[in-house]
């Protein structure tokens, strides 16, 4: 799960930044997805470190009976633009000195490499397969490493443009096992469809 929007009045890239915890929005995002999954035989929720993650997977946690069990594979990509508006017409990506850090969209330059992304999340996701035992589990994560991963699990090439991304705010993305096989990958929008222009990921 992607957590849910963000209470980020100057719209800045927050990345791993402390205290950015969730608008009213988010937290409202987080209860209808936490309403959704009611009847789901739910043994674990995971979360990402970060305050955003926390604050999505409580209500789910609270539904279900569990505590949240907090996995550091999950926290959002490394970005060296952290903290900078880059979005904007006056943001970072319109000043030259920035520029350096967009010599290699491929791996990428400006932050965390894509392979390394996908593998930590792979590891937690493997993690935590092996502790629901048959049952279901929800991680709670970011749009970066959630999206990296799917497609490292549908063999398609790691780099991407952003814009594209199929990962809305509040968004399951969903691995389906049999056994140790993966058999499916389903993507939904419990909460509704959310901006996709929200800013830091």
């Amino acid at each position: 799960m992607r957590h849910g929007e963000v209470h980020n009045p100057k719209g800045i890239l927050y990345g791993r930044l402390e205290g950015f915890g969730l608008s009213v929005a988010g937290r409202s995002q987080a209860a209808a997805v936490a309403r959704a999954l009611a009847d789901h035989d739910i043994a674990l929720v995971v979360a990402s470190p970060l305050q955003r993650a926390q604050e999505t997977a409580e209500p789910i946690a609270a539904q279900h009976g569990v505590t949240i069990r907090t996995d550091d594979n999950l926290i959002e990509a490394g970005n060296t633009f952290e903290g900078l508006r880059v979005a904007a017409r006056d943001g970072a990506l319109r000043k030259p000195r920035h520029w350096l850090k967009l010599r290699d969209p491929f791996t990428p330059s400006w932050g965390e490499p894509y392979l390394q992304i996908a593998h930590r999340m792979l590891a937690a996701v493997n993690k935590t397969r092996v502790e629901a035992a048959g049952r279901e589990a929800v991680l709670v994560s970011h749009q970066l490493p959630v999206w990296t991963l799917r497609r490292l699990l549908q063999g398609q090439r790691l780099w991407h443009d952003p814009r594209k991304r199929q990962c809305s705010l509040a968004s399951l993305t969903s691995l389906v096992y049999q056994g140790d096989t993966l058999i499916d990958i389903i993507y939904s929008e419990p909460a509704g469809a959310t901006d996709p222009k929200v800013t830091g990921a």
